[in-house]
């Protein structure tokens, strides 16, 4: 069974900074580029940073990039979302998720995410 679990979230301060983990289980890890999206209250996913094994290549959005970091965890099978420079509009829900093509069809998993706010 596919497990992607999220820890690391809570309440921090603007110009403070988070780490986040995303625990993956159940699949081989190594096939699947792993990615960090968010969704502010009441408003759509933004994707926020991508990373892929073969190379150790990594994507982030335009406004993360430079304050957040993505990159493999401590703990075997997990990603790291290192965010620095926290600002108000980066409160969201944080969710890992992993995409892959097998056999020619995408396959993605989701975590269930877990929450950033960021005030004084």
């Amino acid at each position: 069974e596919v497990h992607l679990v999220e820890s690391g979230g809570g309440l921090v301060q603007p110009g403070g900074s988070l780490r986040l983990s995303c625990a993956a289980s159940g699949f081989i890890f190594e096939d699947y580029a792993m990615s960090w999206v968010r969704q502010a209250p009441g408003k759509g996913l933004e994707w926020v940073s991508v990373i892929r094994w073969d190379g150790g290549s990594t994507y982030y959005a335009e406004s993360m990039k430079g304050r957040f970091t993505i990159s493999k965890g401590n703990d075997k099978n997990s990603v790291d979302l290192q965010m620095n420079s926290l600002k108000p509009e980066d409160t969201a829900v944080y969710t890992c998720a992993a995409e892959a093509l097998v056999s020619g069809s995408p396959v993605e998993f989701w975590g269930k995410g877990t929450l950033v706010t960021v005030s004084s």
